[in-house]
Parts: structure tokens; C-alpha cells; sequence
């Protein structure tokens, strides 16, 4: 092992923007003891969201503080009699190769760390399809929405993870489900891949016109996670009694003017939704775990295994790359679920070395 924490720390408050040189620094460190109840783990996938940008630039980070990210980790010592060495964990170890962990529950109420079962599903699903991702699809698309046979769904950001989960989980329920993301290749493998009744670009001058020939029969159920222009193009597709899941706003979160995109969001629409009806739902995956988080493993591990669902994860190597990773995910620059391969995952191939050599895996 080595005796070296390598970390990425908060560096500054980030100003108005897209991150830049200057918001993260690297930093090294001795590899912690842990003390009483806790375990020492080194962190094998590190997960890249949307939200930690949100948190660095409110002020949720602290300027020096660890740079916030969920983690699936190997235990290397313990001394709490719930984990063992060798056992694989969720927890948050956060942008760093080492971290301690002990009992509690997280921001998000999940119980961590909990142990994950190689035998079950590749340990990086526990981030991924199988982990909040997963959940928040499952949450926003199914829960809040209650989508039916024979109605339109469309997703925004349909090649990202949380797409990817909500749009297929609209067609397992039996709805014309219609993509939107950038670059073709994007748009050619949520249809071809995933089953996708269709997908357009946002990138292309005639994106209006596309997603309205997309979609004949207008919107009846719109999954957000963009903002902006795709937005725009949903707006005079909604149909009456449509509901919105706002899950996100990838789009607006590099904005430079100070402008409170949620409420932009809300006055731009507020008179197509008043028109029609349409129910409007915040989405905060927090507050569907104890109520439904069993449930969706159980759903979503089996259209797993029945291949009723599938998933794409972009893994970059080496925690060094990590803030390079970060910006590309913000800015439409990865393709499926963003994750950090930080040390070997001992459960498959190829090593981080061989990462390294091949650049970006896609898998599976």
C-alpha cells in the first residue's frame, strides 16, 4: 500500500462559470489510521455528478475542504466489526485515493457505507444504474410522473446516465419514448442500443421542427435535464394533464450573469403549464429512498438481468484526471455515466495501468 492520500481539494469558491485552472489544487497526504468504529478504504470508482458543481459554487464546500463525491471502495483495515478487509463498499470517500469511513447515514439517507456483493453486479452499478443514478430515474420518471401505455415521454440529456436509466424505464412501461442529446453518435446509440422510439439533437439548427416530428402525438411526460434551448423545443409540445420531472439543468449551470436559472425556468413556462395543466415536480432523490429504494433495486436488478436494461459508463483513469473529467462531463463531453477508475478494481480487467494505455472504457 502505498503511504501516500492523494487528493483533489476545493481550492477557491468558483466564480460564475464553467470550472477553470484555478478552482481545484492536488494535494498529498499520509494514509490515515483508523481509530475506533472505523475502517480504512482506497477508493476504486469515483463518481462524477452534475450536482457537485452546485455544491462548490454555493458555497456548500468549504475553500481546502475534500472535493465531495459517492465512491465505491475497498477495505484495506478495520476496526469496526461490520467490515472486514478485502469487503467492497458505497461510500463517499470524495476525490481522494484513501478515506475512513464508520457508521452513520449520509446526506442522501443512504446507510454507509453498505457493502456491495461482486456477485451481484459489477461494484461500479453501486454508483451507477444500481446507486442514486438508478434511483433518481426511477424516482422522477416512475414515481412522480406515473407514466402510461401508449403516451410520450420525452428525456432530455437521453445518453447521459440518469437518461439512459429514465428513458428505458418509459418504454418498459410501454410509452413512445423520444432521446434529445448532442452529437450523433449519441443520438444513434440511445435508439439502436437502448430502444429509443427516436432521438434528436439539440446541437442541430432544425431542433424544433425534429423533436416535433418526433413526436406527433405531442408530450404527455417531459424528464428534465437540461434547460435552455431543449427546454424551449418541449414547451409548445406539452399536452393537457403533461407533468415535468426537474430533475436538472445542465445546461444553465455554467451561467455567468447571476440569473437564478430555476427561476427563469419557471417563468418561461409558467403560461404553457398553466394552459394545459401540466404538474410540475421537483425532484430531490433524498426523499424517495426509505419509501422506495428496495423496491427499485428489486425492479432494476431485474430488467438487468432480463436485459431489459442496459447501461453505459464512461471511465476515465486516475484520480490526476479528475477535474479534466469533471469539466468534459459538465459540457456535454462524456458519454453515459461519468466515473474515475482511482485504484485496480480487483473483481475484473483491465488494471488501472492498462486504463491508462487505452484511454476512456466504455463498458459494458
Amino acid at each position: 500500500m502505498t503511504d501516500k492520500n492523494q487528493a483533489w481539494t476545493l481550492a477557491r469558491t468558483p466564480p460564475l462559470g464553467w470550472p477553470s485552472d484555478g478552482d481545484f489544487a492536488w494535494v498529498e497526504g499520509i494514509v490515515p489510521s483508523p481509530g475506533p468504529g472505523q475502517a480504512l478504504t482506497r477508493t476504486i470508482y469515483l463518481s462524477l455528478d452534475p450536482y457537485q458543481w452546485g455544491r462548490r459554487r454555493s458555497g456548500t464546500e468549504a475553500v481546502g475542504d475534500i472535493c465531495h463525491g459517492r465512491t465505491v471502495s475497498e477495505v484495506l483495515q478495520s476496526r469496526n466489526e461490520s467490515y472486514q478487509p478485502g469487503d467492497f463498499i458505497f461510500n463517499t470517500n470524495g476525490w481522494q485515493t484513501h478515506g475512513l469511513v464508520g457508521d452513520g447515514v449520509d446526506v442522501f439517507g443512504y446507510m454507509f457505507p453498505r457493502k456491495i456483493d461482486p456477485g451481484d453486479a459489477p461494484i461500479s452499478t453501486a454508483i451507477g444504474i444500481l446507486g442514486m443514478l438508478g434511483l433518481t430515474a426511477y424516482s422522477g420518471l416512475y414515481v412522480q410522473c406515473a407514466p402510461q401505455p401508449g403516451e410520450t415521454v420525452v428525456v432530455s440529456a437521453a445518453s447521459g446516465g440518469v437518461g439512459q436509466a429514465a428513458g428505458q424505464i418509459a418504454r418498459i412501461k410501454g410509452c413512445r419514448v423520444v432521446g434529445v442529446a448532442g452529437i450523433q453518435a449519441k443520438c444513434d446509440y440511445v435508439v439502436n442500443e437502448l430502444g429509443f422510439d427516436a432521438c434528436v439533437s439539440h446541437l442541430a439548427d432544425s431542433y424544433a421542427d425534429d423533436l416535433r416530428i418526433a413526436c406527433p402525438d405531442g408530450v404527455d411526460i417531459y424528464y428534465e435535464n437540461v434547460g435552455g434551448k431543449v427546454y424551449q423545443g418541449v414547451l409548445p409540445l406539452l399536452n393537457k394533464n403533461s407533468r415535468i420531472t426537474l430533475c436538472g439543468m445542465i445546461s444553465q449551470y455554467g451561467i455567468t450573469d447571476g440569473t437564478n436559472a430555476g427561476e427563469v425556468w419557471r417563468e418561461t413556462g409558467a403560461a404553457f403549464f398553466e394552459r394545459v395543466n401540466t404538474s410540475v415536480h421537483g425532484l430531490f432523490v433524498g426523499n424517495y429512498v426509505a419509501s422506495h429504494q428496495a423496491e427499485f433495486l428489486t425492479e432494476m436488478s431485474g430488467w438487468i438481468q432480463d436485459g431489459l436494461v442496459k447501461y453505459r459508463e464512461d471511465v476515465s483513469a486516475g484520480l490526476e484526471t479528475t477535474p479534466e473529467v469533471f469539466s468534459a462531463m459538465l459540457e456535454g463531453g462524456t458519454f453515459g455515466k461519468t466515473l474515475v477508475l482511482v485504484n485496480d478494481d480487483p473483481t475484473t480487467s483491465p488494471s488501472l495501468a492498462e486504463h491508462r494505455a487505452r484511454g476512456n472504457v466504455l463498458a459494458p
